[in-house]
């Protein structure tokens, strides 16, 4: 890369909090194949780091995990709780607030296609980066950058888990209390085709109970249910 074109990285290890000694490492963590592929066999891309960062993050987030609910939960609810957190979703999610998609290199085809904001690449390129600040700074460095990024989510594991099936749990809780279940209706789409966002609103008996918005209908729906629940719960009914 030129001089010029290194200096959005500086921003990029802003957003990261963590500096690497290692530049490369850190242009490698944004390269695709398909950018690697028009360039040479010189320009490595960042599946080797994938591979490498994928199974740092998971032994980050079981140690994390067993930290916080070792002593409260099984095996069976840990493997769980770990999965609703190292998915496509969660880590493409993370990868978008950070912008990552942003400072990706891609080939011409891939570029064309979206490729900076598909989830899949997003959620690969978000381990590749964990694995190179592995190999820069090592599992301290690592342990401390993911736990930052997943502090959050970790709250909301505690508080019920983010795997939690929040339309039927609601469902039940309607049907008990008042005889009746919850309907949905999508209420606005915007976005380009592989970058959707959704608004649903959620009502019971003719009454809004809650907006929900996600990437997907079904991500709104549960974001809807989830916040019904909660306003439920505050009121005591």
């Amino acid at each position: 890369m030129t001089d010029d074109s290194k200096q959005p990285l500086k921003q990029l290890e802003k957003e990261l909090n963590y500096t690497f000694s290692d530049k490369p490492l850190l242009e490698q963590a944004l390269t695709h194949r398909s950018y690697a592929a028009e360039h040479g066999p010189d320009v490595p891309d960042y599946e080797v780091l994938e591979f490498l960062g994928d199974a740092v993050l998971e032994l980050v987030i079981s140690k994390l995990l067993y930290d916080r609910f070792g002593t409260q939960f099984k095996e069976g609810e840990l493997t769980r709780m770990r999965a609703s957190l190292v998915n496509e979703s969660t880590l493409s999610s993370l990868a978008k607030k950070m912008k990552l998609g942003d400072y990706l290199r891609l080939g011409h085809g891939e570029e064309k296609s979206g490729g900076h904001e598909k989830p899949s690449i997003l959620a690969d390129a978000f381990e590749a980066l964990i694995g190179a600040i592995y190999l820069d700074g090592g599992i301290e460095q690592a342990f401390k950058f993911v736990e930052d990024v997943f502090g959050e989510l970790l709250d909301m594991v505690e508080n019920g888990g983010l795997d939690k099936d929040y339309k039927s749990t609601l469902q039940e809780v309607t049907q008990a209390k008042f005889h009746a279940v919850p309907s949905y209706k999508t209420v606005e789409v915007v976005g380009p085709a592989h970058d959707r966002h959704f608004t649903v609103s959620l009502q019971l008996e003719g009454k809004e109970l809650a907006i929900g918005k996600g990437h997907s209908k079904k991500e709104a729906e549960q974001d809807a249910a989830r916040k019904a629940l909660g306003s439920l719960k505050d009121k005591n009914i």
